[in-house]
């Protein structure tokens, strides 16, 4: 029988009502509870490093779950993540790269309405999520409503339905489905694990709107060591910004131009709004990758290296399949 880890973190599946709204307080024994027929296929014990709704969760959150799963990572065959959802992508695609090429299955979920519910998703999402990770497939993955998506490709599309997430620009991993795992894709990550125990939070979203002033342009990129700029659509910087956009770059800042539309990515070669960016700044370009994989990539890769060659290679290695250009 497959031994897992149950890290539970909060969110609305381990939400009691309270006089001020939802808040997280199950223990992770009592989500157990409420699944008793995972005992059949799986040893379950439990962790639980922090209780949050996910609204509240940093960067150094999830520093804190990859150090929970390293700790353990000889001892048990899966890790499930109970998580809010309205954060969750981020965490699933931080997770993707701070733990690499990892043989065991890293599963996060959550749920729509609380697992004491009488109507609820969280009971199916937890059950499907304990099942996949004991299914051995390797990688940082999101089990929600019967679908398997990749940590560095999902995104949470819905806000109060129980299909709330999808998968970008990429197709599900699997489904899960009468209790079975019905795989469409071949497991990415392959080798003996890489844990990385640091982020460059220092990185700013700005996204353009008609009219933005000049002096909030300059003012995020000087915030911060990298700038994701969210442009319209293949991606392009309007002329009033172009002379900010210089000295950012002269200052050894790293941008990133990437697009506020969801789906089918970046493209800067098309218009000479943006090929004129590629010519001249030689900025990166996240062409498919999903926004909260833009994100925290660029965190981990500013967390290793301050060098433009580097930072430019790392960008661009494929991991979890969150690149495809």
């Amino acid at each position: 029988m497959k031994r897992i880890l149950l890290i539970a973190t909060g969110g609305t599946i381990a939400s009691q009502k309270t006089s001020v709204g939802l808040m997280p307080e199950l223990s992770p024994e009592t989500l157990l509870r409420h699944v008793p027929d995972a005992a059949s296929f799986c040893q379950v014990d439990t962790a639980q490093p922090l209780n949050l709704d996910s609204t509240n969760i940093l960067p150094e959150h999830w520093l804190l779950m990859a150090e929970v799963i390293e700790k353990h990572y000889g001892q048990y065959d899966g890790f499930v993540i109970c998580h809010g959802t309205d954060t969750l992508a981020y965490t699933a695609a931080a997770l993707s790269y701070l733990i690499r090429h990892t043989r065991k299955p890293i599963v996060l979920t959550g749920a729509q309405k609380p697992i004491d519910y009488e109507d609820t998703d969280a009971r199916q999402n937890l059950l499907d999520s304990l099942r996949y990770a004991c299914h051995g497939d390797s990688g940082v993955c999101i089990v929600f409503g019967g679908h398997v998506i990749a940590g560095t490709r999902a995104r949470k599309t819905r806000t109060k339905s129980y299909n709330a997430f999808s998968s970008i620009n990429f197709p599900d991993l699997a489904e899960i489905r009468d209790q079975r795992v019905v795989r469409f894709l071949p497991c990415a990550e392959q080798g003996e694990p890489e844990f990385t125990h640091t982020l460059n939070t220092n990185v700013v979203l700005l996204k353009l709107i008609p009219g933005l002033p000049v002096e909030a342009f300059s003012a995020a990129g000087k915030l911060c060591d990298g700038l994701i700029i969210e442009s319209y659509g293949v991606g392009g910087i309007p002329d009033p910004y172009l002379k900010e956009l210089d000295n950012l770059v002269q200052m050894g800042k790293t941008v990133v131009m990437a697009t506020q539309v969801p789906q089918e990515g970046s493209d800067l070669s098309v218009y000479q709004v943006g090929h004129r960016l590629k010519e001249r700044y030689q900025l990166l370009e996240p062409y498919d990758m999903t926004l909260e994989s833009t994100v925290t990539k660029l965190m981990w890769v500013l967390g290793q290296s301050q060098d433009r060659d580097t930072i430019r290679r790392l960008f661009y290695t494929p991991i979890n399949y969150d690149l495809l250009f």
